[in-house]
């Protein structure tokens, strides 16, 4: 009972960390989007200025989409790689950098928090930048599906940070939703 798994196994095992990653990280993005009421649909983001370079609406959802799909695979495969060197960090820096980024949309679109946000997303920037590395060293793979989410986050350190300067004022332009009374 000495053999090595087939590749065969080896892709089912894969498949199976992925089945998992997949719909709980895209589900949790999608649920920390629609609990901070983020988007275009969002009263005090409407009526925020807006840099040239925002995307439509649209946008964000379809990118979003990806880049929690592309986060997955690259943590199905960073688990999948047992006894790889690094693999256990790498996994809780992922998880670290993940709590991060589900923590910015409430900041942002519900608690109007954009200094704060912004701040957030720069050590988000970093975070990932640390958990690509990681992910690279375990498999090469996994850091190279990150790289889009670290290019993705650079601009919307961009737009956090141009939204916060053409509207000094925009935490209090509203009430935040966390503090509203009913």
């Amino acid at each position: 009972m000495n053999e090595i798994a087939s590749p065969g196994q080896l892709r089912l095992a894969y498949a199976r960390w992925a089945l998992v990653t997949v719909p709980a990280i895209v589900f949790l993005g999608f649920l920390s989007g629609k609990l901070a009421n983020s988007g275009y649909g969002n009263r005090w983001f409407a009526a925020l200025a807006k840099p040239d370079l925002i995307p439509p609406g649209w946008a964000f959802g379809v990118a979003w989409t990806i880049l929690y799909v592309l986060m997955a695979l690259a943590f199905a495969i960073v688990l999948h790689a047992r006894g790889a060197k690094g693999r256990g960090q790498a996994v809780r820096i992922f998880l670290l950098q993940l709590v991060l980024n589900l923590g910015w949309s409430p900041l942002f679109f519900r608690a109007h928090q954009v200094d704060q946000a912004l701040i957030l997303i720069i050590v988000l920037f970093a975070l990932v930048a640390v958990t690509t590395a990681l992910f690279w060293r375990v498999r090469r793979g996994a850091g190279l599906l990150l790289l889009p989410y670290l290019c993705w986050l650079a601009f919307a350190a961009y737009l956090n940070y141009e939204i916060g300067r053409l509207n000094p004022d925009a935490e209090s332009l509203g009430k935040p939703a966390l503090q509203t009374q009913i």
